[in-house]
């Protein structure tokens, strides 16, 4: 007998279709995706976190990078686990399945997924040494990272559950996947320069808040900035006029001891307003990504109730 038979209120058949999530994940190997969040995350924080809150191109790319590992183990969470039972929800859906107790059921379950993975990330990232930033700016310092990065996972988990909720079957699903990714990347804001309607859609993405939000809480602003002194320094060695004009500001930048301050004055020459550290910065993207999180799980409801007229 169809489980929407046997329990017809909304919350019982929450906590039915929770169970069956739970059993799924050990018994079909579900809990796969955990050590591969640490795989990533180590490859990551080998790569780009030794320089992550220490100078401003470092935690851009850092933020950047964690960023992109939290959608990526978002979009993959959840792109196949409703399109690869669709006609077992049609059946139960004229059972009497409520809809929202289904996708309720999978918000607990992918929320429990999401949490568990940032966990294991920000595990490794202490692991491998990656530097955290020393205050808070809502709460304790790694408690917001940890709020930020589940945001974004969380946040990306739900496009991926309202894709499944549209389409026919998993290989179209995971057609999805590749043009969801490039379209968070590109429009993040991060390493490409937007202007006018390409700026605009940023708004649009989770990668944009995702990003803003771990540049704020690692203190953008008030880093050093090194792409200038490290550009100069490929530079020595070059004359000009059979003169070393380069070797000799160095030296003298150095033999002065003025090099961090002079990396710091470039920070302070190039900060972004986007990234201001402060409270009501971090609340606003935390805010932008509930918005992404309730409006994609409400538009995978809407979806699912039209199931009966799916003809596929």
């Amino acid at each position: 007998m169809d489980t929407a038979v046997k329990h017809t209120g909304r919350v019982k058949q929450t906590f039915v279709y929770l169970g069956k999530l739970f059993r799924m994940f050990i018994f079909r190997n579900d809990w796969k995706v955990m050590p591969m969040a640490a795989v990533i995350s180590g490859l990551v924080s080998f790569v780009v976190g030794k320089k992550m809150n220490v100078s401003m191109e470092g935690t851009l790319r850092g933020a950047f990078a964690f960023s992109c590992i939290c959608i990526w183990n978002g979009f993959f969470n959840s792109i196949q686990v409703i399109c690869r039972e669709r006609p077992i929800i049609k059946r139960e859906h004229r059972s009497g399945l409520h809809m929202t107790a289904y996708v309720f059921a999978h918000m607990i379950y992918q929320a429990f997924l999401c949490a568990s993975q940032v966990i294991i990330m920000i595990f490794v990232m202490i692991v491998a040494k990656v530097r955290m930033p020393e205050n808070g700016l809502v709460f304790d310092a790694g408690f917001d990272m940890f709020v930020t990065m589940f945001l974004i996972t969380y946040a990306a988990d739900m496009i991926s559950l309202f894709i499944s909720s549209v389409v026919k079957n998993t290989t179209t699903a995971m057609t999805f996947v590749p043009f969801l990714l490039i379209f968070q990347l590109i429009f993040s804001g991060g390493f490409f320069s937007l202007e006018g309607k390409a700026y605009k859609m940023s708004y649009l993405t989770v990668s944009k808040w995702g990003l803003t939000s771990l540049c704020a809480q690692g203190h953008y602003n008030d880093l050093p900035m090194t792409s200038l002194w490290t550009s100069m320094s490929k530079m020595r060695s070059l004359e000009v006029e059979g003169e070393k004009p380069v070797d000799d500001m160095l030296d003298y930048i150095t033999a002065s001891n003025r090099k961090d301050e002079l990396m710091l004055k470039c920070g302070s020459n190039n900060q972004e307003k986007k990234y201001e550290s402060s409270t009501k910065n971090v609340l606003k993207c935390w805010g932008n990504l509930g918005i992404f999180i309730i409006g994609f799980a409400f538009l995978s409801i809407v979806s699912l109730e039209f199931i009966d007229q799916d003809r596929r």
